[in-house]
Protein backbone atom coordinates (compact mmCIF):
# COMPACT_ATOMS: atom_id res chain seq x y z
CA UNK A 1 0.00 0.00 0.00
CA UNK A 2 1.16 3.55 -0.75
CA UNK A 3 1.27 5.63 2.44
CA UNK A 4 1.92 9.37 2.51
CA UNK A 5 3.51 10.34 5.81
CA UNK A 6 4.15 13.75 7.35
CA UNK A 7 4.83 15.31 10.72
CA UNK A 8 5.75 18.61 12.27
CA UNK A 9 8.60 18.95 14.76
CA UNK A 10 6.58 17.30 17.54
CA UNK A 11 6.12 14.14 15.48
CA UNK A 12 9.41 14.19 13.59
CA UNK A 13 11.13 11.32 15.44
CA UNK A 14 7.98 9.19 15.53
CA UNK A 15 7.52 9.77 11.78
CA UNK A 16 11.01 8.39 11.08
CA UNK A 17 10.40 5.33 13.25
CA UNK A 18 6.99 4.69 11.75
CA UNK A 19 8.28 5.11 8.19
CA UNK A 20 10.96 2.48 8.81
CA UNK A 21 8.41 0.14 10.36
CA UNK A 22 5.93 0.55 7.48
CA UNK A 23 8.63 -0.15 4.89
CA UNK A 24 9.51 -3.40 6.67
CA UNK A 25 5.81 -4.33 6.41
CA UNK A 26 5.99 -3.95 2.62
CA UNK A 27 4.38 -0.52 2.24
CA UNK A 28 5.58 2.20 -0.10
CA UNK A 29 6.16 5.21 2.16
CA UNK A 30 6.29 8.70 0.70
CA UNK A 31 7.59 11.17 3.27
CA UNK A 32 6.02 14.60 2.76
CA UNK A 33 7.61 16.09 5.89
CA UNK A 34 10.89 17.79 6.64
CA UNK A 35 14.13 15.89 6.17
CA UNK A 36 15.62 17.56 9.25
CA UNK A 37 14.10 18.51 12.58
CA UNK A 38 13.03 22.16 12.59
CA UNK A 39 11.53 23.32 15.90
CA UNK A 40 9.97 26.33 14.14
CA UNK A 41 7.97 24.45 11.49
CA UNK A 42 4.18 24.53 11.23
CA UNK A 43 1.84 21.55 10.86
CA UNK A 44 -0.45 23.02 8.14
CA UNK A 45 2.38 22.93 5.61
CA UNK A 46 2.97 19.22 6.08
CA UNK A 47 -0.69 18.24 6.26
CA UNK A 48 -1.23 20.12 3.01
CA UNK A 49 1.76 18.52 1.28
CA UNK A 50 0.72 15.01 2.25
CA UNK A 51 -2.95 15.45 1.37
CA UNK A 52 -2.20 17.08 -1.98
CA UNK A 53 0.26 14.31 -2.88
CA UNK A 54 -2.34 11.71 -1.85
CA UNK A 55 -5.02 13.36 -3.98
CA UNK A 56 -2.65 13.68 -6.96
CA UNK A 57 -1.80 9.97 -6.73
CA UNK A 58 -5.45 9.14 -7.44
CA UNK A 59 -4.95 5.73 -5.82
CA UNK A 60 -8.05 4.46 -3.98
CA UNK A 61 -5.90 2.12 -1.89
CA UNK A 62 -3.44 4.82 -0.73
CA UNK A 63 -3.62 6.37 2.74
CA UNK A 64 -2.12 9.25 4.73
CA UNK A 65 -0.66 9.26 8.23
CA UNK A 66 -0.07 12.64 9.90
CA UNK A 67 1.64 13.25 13.24
CA UNK A 68 1.89 16.32 15.43
CA UNK A 69 1.94 16.94 19.18
CA UNK A 70 -1.77 16.53 19.85
CA UNK A 71 -2.88 15.23 16.46
CA UNK A 72 -5.60 17.89 16.50
CA UNK A 73 -3.85 20.42 14.26
CA UNK A 74 -3.05 17.88 11.57
CA UNK A 75 -6.60 16.58 11.69
CA UNK A 76 -8.08 20.06 11.34
CA UNK A 77 -5.76 20.93 8.47
CA UNK A 78 -6.35 17.70 6.56
CA UNK A 79 -10.12 17.92 6.88
CA UNK A 80 -10.11 21.23 5.01
CA UNK A 81 -9.64 19.28 1.77
CA UNK A 82 -12.62 17.85 -0.11
CA UNK A 83 -12.79 14.07 0.01
CA UNK A 84 -10.55 13.81 3.05
CA UNK A 85 -11.80 12.00 6.10
CA UNK A 86 -9.08 12.53 8.69
CA UNK A 87 -9.50 10.81 12.02
CA UNK A 88 -7.70 11.59 15.26
CA UNK A 89 -7.08 8.16 16.73
CA UNK A 90 -5.71 7.26 20.15
CA UNK A 91 -6.35 3.52 20.42
CA UNK A 92 -7.03 0.42 18.34
CA UNK A 93 -10.78 0.53 18.88
CA UNK A 94 -11.00 4.06 17.45
CA UNK A 95 -8.74 3.05 14.55
CA UNK A 96 -11.11 0.21 13.68
CA UNK A 97 -14.20 2.43 13.92
CA UNK A 98 -12.59 5.20 11.84
CA UNK A 99 -12.04 2.77 8.97
CA UNK A 100 -15.06 0.49 9.37
CA UNK A 101 -17.68 3.19 9.80
CA UNK A 102 -16.23 6.35 8.25
CA UNK A 103 -13.82 5.08 5.59
CA UNK A 104 -11.10 7.27 7.08
CA UNK A 105 -8.32 7.90 4.57
CA UNK A 106 -6.12 9.98 6.88
CA UNK A 107 -4.88 8.81 10.28
CA UNK A 108 -3.80 11.54 12.71
CA UNK A 109 -1.66 10.61 15.69
CA UNK A 110 -0.67 12.54 18.83
CA UNK A 111 3.07 12.19 19.39
CA UNK A 112 2.85 13.66 22.90
CA UNK A 113 0.09 11.28 23.98
CA UNK A 114 0.92 7.93 22.37
CA UNK A 115 4.49 7.43 23.50
CA UNK A 116 4.68 3.64 23.33
CA UNK A 117 5.88 2.72 19.83
CA UNK A 118 4.24 -0.72 20.03
CA UNK A 119 0.90 1.01 20.56
CA UNK A 120 1.57 3.36 17.62
CA UNK A 121 2.26 0.41 15.33
CA UNK A 122 -0.76 -1.50 16.65
CA UNK A 123 -3.01 1.50 15.93
CA UNK A 124 -1.50 1.92 12.47
CA UNK A 125 -1.88 -1.79 11.66
CA UNK A 126 -5.53 -1.87 12.71
CA UNK A 127 -6.26 1.31 10.76
CA UNK A 128 -4.43 0.11 7.63
CA UNK A 129 -5.97 -3.37 7.70
CA UNK A 130 -9.58 -2.63 8.62
CA UNK A 131 -11.81 -2.52 5.54
CA UNK A 132 -14.63 -0.03 5.15
CA UNK A 133 -17.89 -1.81 5.92
CA UNK A 134 -19.74 0.05 3.15
CA UNK A 135 -23.12 -0.05 4.87
CA UNK A 136 -25.73 2.18 3.28
CA UNK A 137 -25.90 4.46 6.31
CA UNK A 138 -22.11 4.96 6.23
CA UNK A 139 -22.14 5.70 2.49
CA UNK A 140 -24.98 8.17 3.02
CA UNK A 141 -23.01 10.00 5.73
CA UNK A 142 -19.87 10.18 3.63
CA UNK A 143 -21.89 11.64 0.78
CA UNK A 144 -23.30 14.22 3.18
CA UNK A 145 -19.76 15.14 4.28
CA UNK A 146 -18.67 15.62 0.69
CA UNK A 147 -21.62 17.94 0.07
CA UNK A 148 -20.84 20.22 3.03
CA UNK A 149 -18.37 22.36 1.11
Amino acid sequence: MKIFLAADHNGFELKKQLADYLVTRGHEVLDEGDEQLNAEDDFPEFASRAVKAFQAANDPEARVILICGSGQGMCMAANRFKGIRASLVWNQSEARAARNDDDSNVLCLAAREITNFDEVTAIAEVWLNTPFMGAERFLRRIKQLDELG
